[in-house]
């Protein structure tokens, strides 16, 4: 029997220099460029930056969901731990990932409205996964599909399990995507701004949910947000991504009271705050680069108030930290200027 320690540690995905382009008739959109992390079983690793910076190609990359083409995987590996164990997701044919999305890999997206199917009830959409994948009988199905509704905390299951998504509220939809993609069990799942559409109150509803699933199913999750507040409340690590990359990946308290990275400074200084009435947010400006032509050195250099002549002309390798923290930024190396991290980026009192 495995002791809890090394289930702990035991790897469900371990993707490594991931690299995916979009070819268009305007020429190669740069989309991922070199990222690289891993995730542990029963672990929340969140995934975060501004719209526009890959997270959720990436994401979907995972589960093979962008269309190829226009998209292609040029470089890198998708090790992921099934039940049969390690594949190469990177490498599976579209009819090899047909056996693992939905059973060993499910999915959150980000409106509910647009990714349900209009024309058939929640218990349908539920049961699908359950017939293809598990081989279950229509009413041993439907009987799933009525304990994943009453696990994901919708009252009175037996009724809504026979109803359509637009008899349903916001949240209530959200929570049948969520039952959709763990109604087989899969070992990870991957919530795309599962919160986007909704009010705050069902937001915060929803990522209470997550968490207490998280524990119950010791799935892992990779949680793709711009909320540094949802962040905070779940995750266990975090990667920072911009313009492709990976710049600063660490714990949840590593990347809040510990960053490196000005990127993730600026990320900080612009997240509102309980104890901060009256004050102005502080935005970053400028704009993302154009991953058409991706610039030579730093890709954030161009909105960097510490940028240095080494950052415009070579692209900064990740310094590690510590055994979970490293970021890639000029700034760490032992010859450049000390600078302090602002005020508003950091502290315990600021977050929570």
């Amino acid at each position: 029997m495995e002791n809890k320690s090394s289930l702990k540690d035991e790897l469900v995905l371990d993707v490594q220099d991931l690299k995916v382009s979009f070819n268009t008739y305007v020429g190669e959109i740069q989309a991922v460029r070199g990222v690289s992390f891993d995730l542990k079983k029963g672990e929340v690793l969140a995934i975060v930056g501004e719209s526009g910076c890959g997270k959720s190609v990436t994401a979907q990359t995972l589960m093979r969901l962008v269309p190829s083409p226009p998209s292609v995987i040029k470089n890198g590996s998708i090790m992921f731990k099934g039940k049969k164990g390690n594949v190469d997701i990177a490498k599976l044919s579209n009819k090899q990932m047909e056996k693992v999305r939905g059973s060993e890999m499910g999915m959150i997206f980000q409106d509910p409205m647009t990714s349900l199917n209009p024309t058939m009830t929640a218990g349908k959409q539920i049961t699908e996964g359950l017939i293809k994948h598990q081989g279950l009988s229509q009413a041993d199905a439907k009987k799933r599909a009525v304990e994943m509704l009453k696990l994901v905390g919708i009252a009175n299951p037996e009724e809504r399990v026979n109803q359509y998504p637009h008899e349903l509220s916001g949240g209530m939809r959200q929570r049948v995507m969520i039952a959709i993609a763990l109604a087989c069990s899969p070992r990870l799942l991957i919530a795309d701004e599962p919160t986007t559409a909704l009010d705050v109150t069902i937001q915060a509803q929803i990522i209470q949910l997550m968490k207490e699933l998280a524990q119950k199913t010791e799935a892992s999750i990779i949680l793709i947000t711009h909320d540094l507040g949802v962040v905070a409340d779940i995750a266990q690590r975090v990667i920072v991504m911009y313009a492709g990359k990976v710049i600063e990946k660490g714990t949840v308290d590593e990347i809040f009271y510990e960053s490196r990275h000005p990127y993730t400074w600026g990320l900080l200084r612009s997240m509102p705050r309980l104890d901060s009435v009256g004050d102005e947010l502080v935005p970053i400006p400028g704009t993302p680069p154009d991953l058409f032509a991706p610039p030579k050195g730093c890709a954030f250099a161009a909105r960097c108030p510490y940028a240095m002549e080494v950052c415009l002309e070579v692209d900064p390798e990740q310094t590690k930290l510590s055994a979970t923290h490293s970021a890639a930024c000029w700034l760490l190396d032992p010859e450049a200027p000390q600078v302090e991290r602002p005020v508003e980026a950091g502290g315990r009192q600021h977050v929570r």
